[in-house]
This record gives C-alpha cells, sequence and structure tokens, in this order.
C-alpha cells in the first residue's frame, strides 16, 4: 500500500449466505440448553425431597441414575432429557451432544416463490448432500428423504442481521446494512485500533464463527470490490488501487447484478469480470444499461458509492473498553461518570453542550443494550448527566442485564448545541428556567420524553384544535412566552378547566325549543336536573378543513341541582343540519365536552 493511499476510505464487507440455517440451529442449540437445565433444576429438587422424606442424608440414597438409586423424570418430560446431575452426567453435554446429532442430518429453510415451495437456504451439510438455493423442495426431498425443513421468516432474519449490525459498532460507528445478509463496515482510521486490518478482519469473523453463523468477509477501497470478493472468497485483503487486479478473475455472477444480466453477459461469451472490463463501457451500456456500468466501475476500484449508515454519526463519543468484563452495577455507574467527564470536557473544547446522550452497553455474547436520554437545554456538567442516567436506569421496565459481563461502554452525543452564556447573578429567572428545565429532564427520563408536555396555543376556534400538546423538553422556551386568550374580568370563564378529549355522549329527553338547551340530561348512567343555562355559543366547522361532514355546534354553560358545571353542545342545526334522506327533521345528538371547576 502507497502512502497516499493510507487516507483512502477502507471497506469491511461481511456476508452470511447461511443466515436463516444459521438463525434457526442457534435458537435450536439455546432452546435445548435452556430444557435441559430446566430438567437438572427439577432433578435436583426432586432428589432433595425424596431424600427429606425418607429422612436419609443424599449419600445415602445413591446417586440418581445408578444401580440401586431412585430415577426421577419429570412428568410429560422426554427420557433423553431427563438426565443426572450427579453422577449421571451433564445436562450442557446432553444438549450439545443433541445438538451435533441434529447437525449431521441436512436442514434446508423453504420459501413460497410464484406457488412453488423453493430452497430458500441450506446448511453445509445439504451442500454435500448435493442440494442447492432455488431447487423445488419436492426435488430435494427426492435427493435427501431425511431432510429437515423450516420455513423462512424475513422478519426474524432482518432483527439478526441488526443485531449482529449492532454487535459490530464496537469496531466503527459506521455500519451500513448490505441486504439480504451482508453488511459494510467503513473502517477508515479505526484498523490500528485493532492491531491493523489482518487482526480486526479476523476478530469479526472468529466472533461470528463462535457464535454459529458461516461469515466471509473481504476488505477493500470501495464496498462493492469488497463486496464481489466475499461471494467467492474469503478474508482477502485488497489495496487501493487494486481492485481491477483482484476481482478481475471473478465469474460475473460475483457483482450481484440481475440474473438476465448474468446470463446474458455470459451468451456473450463474457464469463469473467476481467472479461467484462477489456471491453469498453460504452459497448456494455449499450447492452445492459448504465446502472450495470457504474456497479462494475466501482468493483475494479474507478469510483465508489458512499455507504448508508444505519445511525447518523454522533458528535462526541468516548468509550471504554474493559480486559476482564465487568458486571456490578457500582463499576457500570463508576464507568459512566468517567466518560461523562471525558464527554464534557471534549465538548467544553468547542463551547457545546449536549441534547441527546446515547449510552451503549457492550455484552461479551454479542447483545448490546442501549440507553437514551434528551435534554431540554444543553447540558454541560457530568454530575447532570450522571443524574440523568440513574433516572432512566431505575425506570427501566426490563432491567440492564449484563448476562457475563460487559466488555465495553460507550457513551456518546448524538445532538449537540453551542452553549449560550446568560447573566446568572442578577437575572433570577434564568436560574428559574434552569431548574425548571432540569425537573423535565429529570421526570422525562423515568417516564418518557412524549408524556412530559406542554401547550401552546393554537388559531383555531374549535375547542379540541385550540391548544397543541407537544414535548416540554423542546417546546419549554415557547411555552413560557406563549400568549393565551385573556379572561374578562368578573366574568366566569368560557371555557372549561378539564376538557375532553372526546366529547361524551348524554342522553337529553327533551329541550325548550328545537334550538334551546335541555332541562335535564343522563351522563354515564347519572340523571342532571338543569337549573341554570348560559348560551348558546355557536362554533361552525372549518369549512377549508372538513369534508362538508362536520356539523355546527351549540355549545351552553349549564348548572345542575348539586352545583356541578358542564360544557355541552348539541351537534347540528335543527332545521337546516339535521334532516333524513326523506328531508324530515330528525332529533340531535348532544354531548359533554367539559367541567368546570
Amino acid at each position: 500500500m502507497s502512502a497516499n493511499s493510507v487516507n483512502r476510505r477502507r471497506i469491511l464487507s461481511l456476508w452470511l449466505p447461511r443466515l436463516p440455517i444459521d438463525r434457526i440451529k442457534r435458537k435450536l442449540a439455546q432452546d435445548i440448553a435452556s430444557q435441559a437445565e430446566l430438567v437438572a433444576s427439577e432433578l435436583d429438587e426432586a432428589s432433595s425431597e425424596a431424600s427429606t422424606s425418607a429422612g436419609l442424608s443424599p449419600p445415602l440414597l445413591g446417586r440418581v441414575g445408578e444401580r440401586g438409586g431412585h430415577e426421577h423424570r419429570p412428568s410429560g418430560s422426554p427420557l433423553s432429557l431427563a438426565l443426572p446431575r450427579k453422577g449421571g452426567g451433564n445436562p450442557s453435554v446432553h444438549a450439545s451432544l443433541t445438538n451435533e446429532a441434529s447437525n449431521k442430518l441436512p436442514s434446508v429453510v423453504v420459501a413460497k416463490d410464484h406457488n412453488a415451495i423453493l430452497l430458500h437456504a441450506i446448511d453445509e451439510v445439504a451442500v454435500r448432500a448435493g442440494l442447492s438455493i432455488g431447487l423445488p423442495l419436492a426435488n430435494a426431498r427426492a435427493i435427501c428423504p431425511e431432510l429437515t425443513v423450516y420455513d423462512a421468516d424475513p422478519a426474524a432474519d432482518l432483527k439478526t442481521l441488526n443485531d449482529i449490525a449492532d454487535w459490530c459498532d464496537r469496531f466503527t460507528p459506521l455500519v451500513a446494512l448490505d441486504p439480504p445478509y451482508g453488511l459494510f463496515l467503513d473502517i477508515t482510521g479505526c484498523a490500528h485500533l485493532f492491531g491493523g486490518e489482518r487482526a480486526l478482519l479476523q476478530i469479526v469473523t472468529n466472533a461470528l464463527h463462535r457464535r454459529g453463523f458461516a461469515v466471509s468477509a473481504a476488505i477493500a477501497g470501495t464496498s462493492i470490490a469488497a463486496r464481489t470478493l466475499t461471494r467467492y472468497t474469503s478474508g482477502q485483503i485488497v489495496a487501493s488501487g487494486e481492485e481491477a487486479q483482484a476481482v478481475g478473475p471473478l465469474p460475473v455472477s460475483a457483482l450481484g447484478a440481475d440474473a438476465a444480466i448474468t446470463t446474458g453477459l455470459r451468451r456473450a461469451g463474457l464469463k469473467t469480470i476481467g472479461d467484462v472490463a477489456a471491453r469498453a463501457p460504452h459497448e456494455i451500456s449499450a447492452r445492459f444499461g448504465a446502472a450495470f456500468t457504474t456497479l462494475l466501475s466501482h468493483a475494479l476500484g474507478q469510483g465508489d458509492a458512499p455507504i448508508s449508515p444505519r445511525k447518523p454519526l454522533p458528535d462526541y463519543i468516548v468509550e471504554k473498553r474493559f480486559p476482564e468484563p465487568i458486571a456490578t452495577d457500582t463499576v457500570i455507574a463508576l464507568t459512566l461518570s468517567s466518560l461523562a467527564k471525558m464527554l464534557v470536557t471534549a465538548m467544553d473544547k468547542q463551547s457545546k453542550g449536549a441534547r441527546q446522550l446515547e449510552a451503549s452497553f457492550f455484552r461479551t455474547d454479542g447483545a448490546v443494550r442501549t440507553i437514551m436520554v434528551e435534554t431540554g437545554r444543553p447540558v454541560t456538567r457530568p454530575e447532570m448527566i450522571d443524574r440523568l442516567f440513574r433516572e432512566r436506569l431505575d425506570a427501566l421496565n426490563d432491567p440492564l442485564d449484563p448476562g457475563f459481563g460487559f466488555d465495553l461502554i460507550r457513551l456518546a452525543a448524538g445532538r449537540t448545541e453551542i452553549v449560550v452564556q446568560q447573566q446568572r447573578d442578577l437575572d433570577a429567572t434564568v436560574h428559574d428556567n434552569d431548574e425548571i428545565s432540569a425537573l423535565i429532564d429529570r421526570i422525562a427520563a423515568r417516564i418518557g420524553g412524549k408524556r412530559v408536555v406542554v401547550h401552546l396555543p393554537l388559531e383555531s376556534h374549535i375547542p379540541e384544535r385550540a391548544a397543541l400538546a407537544l414535548p416540554a423538553q423542546h417546546h419549554l422556551a415557547a411555552a413560557s412566552t406563549a400568549a393565551w386568550p385573556e379572561r374578562v374580568a368578573g366574568e366566569p370563564p368560557l371555557r372549561p378547566l378539564r376538557l375532553f378529549e372526546r366529547p361524551e355522549p348524554i342522553k337529553v329527553p327533551f329541550a325548550s325549543v328545537p334550538d334551546g338547551p335541555p332541562h335535564q340530561f343522563t351522563w354515564r348512567r347519572a340523571l342532571h336536573a338543569v337549573v341554570r343555562v348560559e348560551g348558546p355559543e355557536r362554533i361552525a366547522m372549518e369549512w377549508w378543513k372538513q369534508d362538508g361532514a362536520a356539523l355546527t355546534r351549540d355549545y351552553f354553560r349549564v348548572e345542575d341541582a348539586e352545583g356541578q358545571r358542564f360544557w355541552i353542545f348539541r351537534d347540528g342545526l335543527y332545521e337546516s343540519e339535521l334532516r333524513d334522506e326523506a328531508g324530515a327533521p330528525v332529533p340531535a345528538n348532544w354531548y359533554v365536552h367539559g367541567l368546570f371547576a
């Protein structure tokens, strides 16, 4: 690699060709292990109960499974899973043996395509048996009768691919999906943190192999070149500028173009990528289109298209790796505190504060847990960051499970703002706003930002549209300066203190006149006799926002005999809007929309 290529882009491409079947086998192995552990625990309890009932110590009863001993098997469980815990075997060993036995039989995943059930994914045993992807299931059963068949689940496959992508975030924040079973990692400038490109490639592939996934990987200067290499080779690292020599001998199918284009190239005698590259670009474009010509040039390293990362790159990132996994709450809290200080120090250099913070916890088994908090104002103090994350961790419905421990904790500021200096000695409102904003941040961290709202006035005379509920963290300043209609001194309020989100229907037996107030009404199975009435206040619907179905409302402020005050309305005008298909007047529907204090 030349000195000028050091700063060029480097892409690591991962391809998991057997992801659907690997995912299923991994899940089955976990289920077998869990079931074996459950049976073993039940056996321990049963053995303990038997020894207690007999009044003998466990050594005198003999070991479970030995001659003369007592064998216990949970009701309904297979005999092969009812293994002894003491002296008779290990459930984990049995689970491993069961899994190995199942791996000796070919397994396939099938999907329906044009009313035909075809092989969607196959394992290595099926490949050795002569099966291939795209083969009809009936033909596959004829070739290999002892075939284990699973249904395809694209949603589960995509979730697994995203989980793997989350795990790859520990190597670079720029991770992109390469559907259906591939990933792109932009490792430009970060490979040296893991011992170089070769070492990084080995770390990634070995870790995925240990988790039961078949993977092919390659590194090149362009994403298309790296992906092309993974289709037929694995572990290859190509220096920038040497992509054409690396992909030239590969067949044209490695480019991943449409099947029609691949077939057309073969019929034209162009079997390898080098054969296609030897032709003039205008000849290829005239026959197969400009898109294929662009794909070919990117594979040859003559151009590149940027990848689309799954997550936007945070403004600031700090992280800490552990030689030994950590699992205690105290160490996790201390690590977050130290990372918060490092993050604030980095932001202070550019006079910025964090508005969105994200803590990621990477477990040793590959699982990743992410916790996010938002703030109403830029945060510039590490103790405030600590407090927000403590509130968030304490309020989690699913506690932060460290499993076998975390080997990496990362703290990122996803969104930052420039901190505006304000007078804080003489202006008391600044302190008040800071305290209110901090309180809102703590409440939002505990119950969620969308549940803490402020109301802003909206230019609409429709009661349910006259106010807009927005998250308080982002609209606190607007709410403090919002101009609401002022109440007339000495007059009762025009709008109720409590306004229902949806008007509730009431039963009105009759009114004084067709367009007058009711004498009594029934609401929530309670009869209310009206003694005082104010109104009507007629509110017509906004015709420019309606389709003509909304009716005119006549609102009344009424008080019943017990002193309760309601805001009710009649939906529709008696003679003009309330008519049936024959044109005859129909009774109006009444609703209660709010309650006065």
